[in-house]
């Protein structure tokens, strides 16, 4: 999915503007006149970021990050802001906003920082997706090949680990080709850097 910049102001001469701008460097923008049509419109496969401004007519900016967040919304968030509103933008920071940009802005670093959050939003979603196909292939493992993963992972001897499942070594082999085979790895070293990416 395409990453977008979703503007959620009330204002229709700044959502105009602010559209035009970030079209302008090259980031696709969608445009909303409240937190309600926003909220209406989201789905956890929206990739990019969130401009939202915090005194609407309405739900506020802070009210609908709040909603967002309760629904597992991972989009990072940039408040626009005026003056007064600053301590509520540091509040929201605390609680795991972006960034926070005071009107009248400078045109560059805003959409800088935009950029900077849809770089984030698409790291985590690498990340996110690299770890959600490793527990998929994980998931494909019998108790036992877990079983003999795990004393693998833990550096232990086929003879050891048939000692400790009370199998014969035969039965740990088989069990091992055929971890490695789910696993799309040929060693032991190869599937530890696997999992290793998987917590990192």
């Amino acid at each position: 999915m395409t990453s977008h910049a979703y503007l959620v102001d009330d204002d229709d001469a700044i959502r105009d503007s602010l559209c035009w701008l970030l079209e302008s460097r090259g980031v696709p923008c969608r445009s909303y006149p409240s937190a309600e049509d926003f909220l209406a419109a989201w789905n956890s496969s929206l990739a990019g970021c969130v401009l939202l401004d915090i005194r609407m007519d309405g739900m506020s900016g802070p009210e609908l990050f709040d909603l967002l967040g309760e629904r597992g919304s991972t989009l990072p968030v940039i408040f626009l802001t005026g003056h007064g509103d600053v301590p509520m933008a540091v509040s929201a920071l605390k609680k795991g906003a972006f960034d926070f940009v005071e009107k009248p802005c400078n045109d560059n670093e805003l959409v800088n920082r935009v950029i900077e959050a849809l770089t984030l939003d698409a790291n985590q979603r690498v990340a996110a997706s690299g770890a959600d196909s490793i527990n998929t292939l994980i998931s494909r493992l019998t108790a036992r090949e877990r079983q003999v993963m795990e004393r693998v992972l833990a550096g232990k001897l086929n003879k050891v680990i048939a000692d400790e499942l009370q199998i014969s070594m035969r039965t740990v082999e088989v069990h091992r080709a055929n971890l490695f085979e789910k696993m799309g790895v040929r060693t032991a070293v190869e599937l530890a850097q696997l999992l290793a990416g998987k917590r990192s």
